[in-house]
């Protein structure tokens, strides 16, 4: 870090210990957490099934990732010989005496090894563990619920807390690390570091949604349609396979995609912001991503202290407390990005001969804003589409009486028009970057590198409450399972509605994070493209060596804004077919994955009920029922499901690299993000009403007219959820 001046310098290190500070509030809860009262005996005794099939589920994942990184490690260490070190990583190992090509070779393909080994490290370690902390809150959640409504909440939360500072902290760590080591080379390692975190997120994103969905719908198919039985209980042998699942998919799944997310924008802003650095000779693009993303993890602390709710006799509000704590976290982000983008590039910032600051300090500054402007209008239009008392869900609930058909088509509607709001709200913060930097560059061929790093800055904002976030889809399972804990246990009346208040709430709050891990995932899916022109831009500079010795070599910028893609070349519009079709491959193996394995839930759930589950206690063909069996069926196919599913992901792009130019590559992987995100956009907010109409409308029995309206609300969340589920 030579070539920054003491106060980045100290700024980095700061940001440094932002992230250990991160690492260790989520200490700090865990030990606050576990600290908490378990209830009695019975709810232990049902927590410890939930708790089985949880750890059997981790364990199995473990003994299946850990050969395949040791593998794809080998392989990032020789992917050197392929794609050579850059000239700014030459030059880094130069200054420090390092001149020979080969050594420097070597010490690349070590630097992007480990990277690659932390960036997967980090993601399996933040979906380990947060699952792990999920469980051990449900119990104790369900515990405090006989107590009161504001501990409960409080337990609920600052237990999802604890993963979403894991992501924050081990994110951040690895990027400015990574950073702090390489210097200007560390593109040379980010991409194996970005790597990692997204071979895991594919891993446990899938592998967590095949589970879960299983269950769900096993679970539901047989015990409420078939035999008439209330939700979780616990005759129905796929109860606590249900439950697992609910952790799998939106505790250990959800948290490695948001981390997936999270190191790809640091990954993309710092590439772009070197990229910048290298045009204008200015090292704040590079170094105020990393001081937003410091922010972040201290506004996410501070917020956790402000969700609470008084108490009161219906319970409380719960869903505002969650909300006020994000809104409070944003706008202290927000007040913080302007402070620090003014004092570092507004006083401390380079000048022009006028002694103006070139570009002014604001632009960054307010790329990272709207980004956080976009994660809160993205909880909006995912609060009104799933509330408990939006309109679309009292529509759903008002269609359950017409029996599945009706609600199962006005559940669609309603999750069509949802994709279309949450594309047009992403649309206009990908737009809004090229307004702020629309006065950035002499050329348009600059223009076109600021407003790709504008891009970035806004995912990077966009995520900047990381902690808040995984925060509120952690709460989601958390509280269901607590829920579930107090069906199974047979808890007081009074107990069951604090849980069932909270389990309504955790409903919404997973839709809204799914939200915001799809608007960022398309921002970070943006801002990577753009890092991928900047690299293809490099092996185009570090080839026209003849032409830069001749002195007729074109500048950086406008090789960078040449770098584009002919869509009226025929094997590019290929490319652009195949790639959008992919993502509808994707979706189709992951439904049948799920229909698959539910297939096998139903018929041991069927073969124990004839075995006499369902039968008086005392009566000679009485049989506990098999939790355990379930949860290894689950487990086994979500495992074997997910090769077919990982190899889908990730053979197509490297054969169809490997086969052509770079140019049918890039419309390749650029298509296949138009119908993923419009698909993305449509399965969480569907998914999020199918289960609040039925939950409310199991809380109005009164209103029910029709007994037959168990079956849709029983038969539509399982399968609507998958493709979003599965990712």
């Amino acid at each position: 870090m030579s070539e920054l001046n003491p106060f980045e310098q100290n700024a980095i290190w700061l940001v440094l210990a932002m992230s250990l500070v991160g690492l260790g509030y989520a200490i700090f809860l865990r030990n606050q957490i576990l600290g908490e009262d378990k209830g009695t005996a019975k709810m232990q005794e049902v927590w410890g099934w939930i708790k089985a099939g949880a750890n059997a589920y981790l364990n199995r994942q473990v003994r299946g990732i850990v050969p395949l990184i040791a593998v794809l490690t080998v392989a990032l260490f020789l992917s050197v010989y392929i794609v050579p070190p850059t000239s700014e990583a030459m030059e880094h190992f130069a200054k420090l005496g390092i001149n020979d090509e080969g050594r420097v070779t070597l010490l690349v393909a070590f630097a992007r090894a480990i990277a690659f080994v932390m960036g997967a490290g980090f993601s399996l370690t933040v979906g380990q563990i947060g699952m792990r902390m999920a469980v051990e809150g449900n119990v104790r959640v369900a515990a405090e619920s006989r107590h009161s409504f504001s501990g409960a909440l409080r337990i609920a939360y600052r237990s999802g807390t604890i993963t979403g500072m894991l992501t924050d902290g081990l994110g951040l760590f690895g990027g400015t690390i990574i950073f702090i080591v390489l210097g200007k080379a560390a593109p040379d390692a980010l991409l194996g570091f970005g790597f990692g975190g997204t071979l895991l997120a594919l891993f446990m994103r899938v592998g967590g949604g095949i589970f879960t969905k299983a269950a769900d719908v096993g679970a539901d198919l047989v015990g409420k349609v078939e035999q008439g039985l209330e939700e979780d209980d616990p005759r129905n042998a796929a109860v606590v396979a249900d439950l697992v699942g609910d952790n799998v998919g939106d505790c250990a799944g959800m948290a490695a995609d948001i981390f997936e997310s999270y190191e790809v924008t640091i990954v993309s802003g710092l590439i772009l912001g070197l990229a910048l650095t290298a045009m204008t000779g200015h090292s704040e693009w590079f170094v105020f991503p990393l001081m937003v993303r410091g922010i972040g993890v201290l506004s996410s602390m501070i917020s956790t202290y402000l969700v609470k709710t008084p108490e009161m006799e219906d319970g409380g509000d719960a869903f505002k407390a969650i909300s006020k704590g994000f809104l409070y976290a944003a706008i202290m982000s927000s007040v913080m990005f302007a402070a620090a983008g003014y004092y570092y590039m507004g006083v401390l910032g380079p000048r022009n001969p006028l002694g103006e600051v070139p570009g002014g300090w604001w632009r960054p500054v307010l790329a990272v804003i709207t980004g956080v402007v976009l994660a809160i209008l993205i909880e909006k239009v995912t609060e009104y589409f799933t509330g408990t008392h939006s309109a679309p869900v009292k529509n759903i609930v008002k269609s359950l009486t017409g029996g599945p058909a009706t609600t199962i088509i006005s559940g669609f509607v309603q999750g069509y028009e949802s994709a279309v709001w949450s594309v047009i709200v992403i649309a206009a913060t990908i737009f809004s970057s090229t307004v702020i930097f629309s006065g950035m560059g002499s050329t348009p061929a600059e223009q076109v590198a600021y407003v790709l790093y504008g891009v970035a800055m806004t995912g990077i904002g966009m995520l900047t409450l990381t902690g808040n976030n995984v925060a509120m889809d952690s709460f989601g399972p958390i509280s269901d399972n607590a829920n579930g804990i107090g069906e199974m246990a047979g808890m007081d009346e009074k107990a069951r509605k604090v849980m069932s208040q909270l389990d309504e709430v955790g409903n919404t709050t997973k839709a809204i994070t799914k939200g915001v891990a799809i608007g960022s995932a398309v921002i970070a899916a943006v801002a990577l493209f753009g890092s991928f022109i900047t690299d293809v831009t490099k092996v185009q500079q570090a080839a026209n060596a003849a032409a830069q010795a001749a002195g007729n070599a074109l500048p950086f910028a406008q090789l960078f804004s040449d770098t584009g893609i002919r869509i009226s070349m025929p094997v590019v519009f290929i490319g652009m077919l195949l790639g959008g079709a992919l993502p509808w491959m994707f979706s189709s193996l992951c439904i049948n994955a799920v229909n698959r394995a539910a297939g096998l839930i139903v018929e041991e759930v069927r073969r124990q009920f004839r075995d006499g589950v369902l039968e008086p206690k005392g009566s000679p063909r009485f049989k506990e029922p098999d939790y355990k069996q379930c949860v290894a069926i689950s487990t086994a196919a979500a495992q074997n499901e997910l090769i077919a599913l990982a190899l889908l992901g990730v053979i197509p792009p490297f054969w169809w690299g490997c086969s052509w130019a770079w140019k049918p590559s890039a419309a390749f992987w650029r298509a296949s993000l138009c119908p993923a995100s419009c698909w993305r956009c449509l399965c969480p907010t569907p998914a999020g009403r199918g289960t609040t109409p039925r939950k409310l409308w199991k809380t109005n029995r009164a209103s029910r007219k029709r007994t037959s309206a168990r079956i849709p609300s029983a038969t539509k969340p399982g399968w609507w959820a998958t493709p979003w589920a599965t990712r």
